[in-house]
């Protein structure tokens, strides 16, 4: 009787490279770690970052005042009116109290508020994106930008773009927190603090990185795919969250209470908007850099 030699297994197949989407981020940001922070020293991108940062500080009251407006007196929903409240005291770096006191003030105007709102929200919303169609015109290499008219309409539509996401996400928000607390009952409110404010920072992020992919997919005057700016949308929504926090926690050794006084509120906020607008820009020329 033969015997069937013993069947040698294989040898095990090699490890496969790294794949998928935080693998390529990784991979992105070690090659271009350096062109990046080379782009970010130019002086026309600063020119361009405080351009967008003057104008988003002008417009997001206005903005804020409209959408709880909207909230108050058509949607008649408190607990989107209170979620707007959290993600104030959650979002702005300094002085939420003042800011949250004198926007209930402006809401509670009516009409009279909320019209000006409405004419500086249109004029100012041109300024956040006129300058960052320009810069990322000159990421991508579109050689042409678009006209003032075009560039406005392309702004009121990114504009009210952004408020639907930021409706949805307060709405969205605003029902978990219903459901939850009718589903365990209003002894529960203590418990469900910690898991309501998770929940409300992960529905803001998906609104952040939806307004940030919006901003790069369509405000270039040129053709750019999605695929090639999702991820950037979504590492920029990350990293802007995360970089709050680390600018509150170096608001003290900045001490702008300390050089500016009752200016410091609105100091403190324009620097974040600078630095939000680099950020943003940084995404932008990432995401270019890695589709070329």
């Amino acid at each position: 009787m033969s015997i069937a030699p013993l069947s040698v297994p294989p040898a095990p197949a090699a490890p496969p490279p790294e794949t998928g989407l935080l693998a390529a981020i990784v991979r992105l940001l070690r090659r271009r770690a350096w062109p990046l922070a080379q782009y970010l020293m130019r002086t026309e991108v600063h020119t361009f970052a405080f351009s967008v940062a003057a104008n988003a500080i002008l417009s997001f009251f206005p903005f804020i005042v409209l959408l709880m407006t909207l909230i108050r007196y058509v949607f008649h929903s408190q607990a989107m009116y209170d979620v707007v409240l959290q993600l104030l005291r959650d979002y702005l770096p300094a002085g939420q109290d003042f800011v949250i006191r004198n926007l209930k003030y402006l809401v509670a105007t009516r009409h009279r508020v909320q019209v000006v709102s409405l004419l500086i929200l249109l004029v100012t919303s041109s300024g956040v994106f006129l300058p960052l169609e320009v810069a990322l015109n000159r990421v991508w290499g579109f050689p042409k930008n678009r006209s003032y008219f075009r560039n406005q309409l392309v702004s009121l539509g990114l504009a009210f773009s952004c408020g639907v996401l930021g409706l949805i996400s307060i709405a969205l928000t605003a029902g978990h927190q219903y459901l939850m607390e009718r589903w365990l009952g209003p002894e529960a409110a203590g418990i469900l603090r910690w898991p309501e404010f998770i929940i409300m920072k992960l529905f803001a992020a998906l609104a952040s990185i939806g307004i940030f992919f919006l901003i790069y997919w369509l405000l270039p005057n040129g053709k750019v795919r999605a695929r090639a700016v999702l991820p950037a949308a979504i590492v920029t929504g990350i990293l802007w969250d995360l970089a709050k926090y680390a600018y509150v926690l170096l608001l003290p050794w900045l001490n702008f209470q300390e050089a500016y006084g009752p200016f410091s509120i609105s100091v403190t906020l324009m620097v974040w908007a600078f630095l939000s607008g680099l950020l943003l820009l940084a995404g932008a020329y990432l995401s270019a850099a890695h589709h070329a």
